[in-house]
């Protein structure tokens, strides 16, 4: 059973960085993809970013140029580096994953199954 748990989020002020850790086991080492996703209150899930295994990413137009995703594979740990907050971007941090087809990537619209509990971000004006 896959086991996903995030860290690292916390309060601060705009302009400000966090950076966010998801520690992930009884994830298959196989083809995969692996994204962050938010959700503030009264609003729906959002993608932020997804990395495929190999490399290729794909983030949401509101965190392109501020937001970086990584994957540690050695670590099973997948990272999200999050610079010049705003105060929109207040809202719980989840990490997923999931295996896919060689053939397919994974992008901020795909659709996961498995979550964790999440982080919250919080960014004062």
């Amino acid at each position: 059973q896959v086991q996903l748990v995030e860290s690292g989020g916390g309060s601060v002020q705009a302009g400000g960085s966090l950076r966010l850790s998801c520690t992930i086991s009884g994830f298959p080492h196989s083809t995969h993809c692996m994204g962050w996703f938010r959700q503030a209150p009264g609003q729906e899930r959002e993608g932020v970013a997804v990395i495929n295994n190999d490399g290729k990413t794909s983030y949401g137009d509101s965190v392109k140029g501020r937001f970086t995703i990584s994957e540690d594979n050695a670590k099973n740990t997948l990272y999200l580096q999050m610079n010049s907050l705003k105060p929109e971007d207040t809202a719980m941090y989840y990490c997923t994953a999931r295996l896919r087809g060689s053939w397919y990537y994974c992008s901020v619209g795909t659709r996961f199954g498995d979550w964790g509990q999440g982080t919250q971000v919080t960014v004062s004006s």
